[in-house]
């Protein structure tokens, strides 16, 4: 199910202002109520001694994919946080692009479950490299 321009205009609009995001070259690829799709290139600085992707990138991308598949369920004033999160690193993150695909699990008032699974990319072949689980906090204005 799509989410309204309202909706989308404010997931991009937050994703925009996180500078996280902009310095791993990350972009907001898909975004439905429920599901996000962030991807980013595995770039020069976002690598480890051995040349693959770093978990970092792995891990921040994961999140955000989650963050934002959980505020695609709230309110236009409503804000989440991550409260916890679990990572599973499958394999190295060889490839060109990292790739997070975030959705809901359960919605809720208090807290949001979330799982997100990131996957590398190279050329045609799509490897599944991690596999996160975590819980989103709403925050509402006061």
């Amino acid at each position: 199910m799509s989410v309204s321009p309202t909706i989308l205009t404010k997931l991009q609009n937050s994703f925009d202002a996180q500078s996280m995001m902009r310095t791993f070259g990350a972009e907001l690829s898909e975004v439905s109520e429920g599901r996000c799709v962030i991807c980013a290139p595995i770039l020069p600085g976002c690598k480890q001694q051995h040349d693959f992707g770093h978990a970092a990138l792995a891990f921040g991308i994961g999140d955000s994919a989650a963050g934002y598949a959980a505020l695609s369920m709230m309110p236009q004033e409503a804000e989440v946080l991550t409260t916890e999160m679990k990572i599973n690193l499958l394999a190295p993150a060889q490839g060109d692009h990292l790739m997070a695909e975030g959705h809901v699990i359960k919605p809720g008032r208090r807290l949001v479950i979330v799982q997100a699974d990131v996957f590398a990319l190279l050329g045609g072949t799509k490897t599944h490299i991690a596999t996160m689980l975590g819980s989103m906090m709403p925050v509402l204005p006061k």
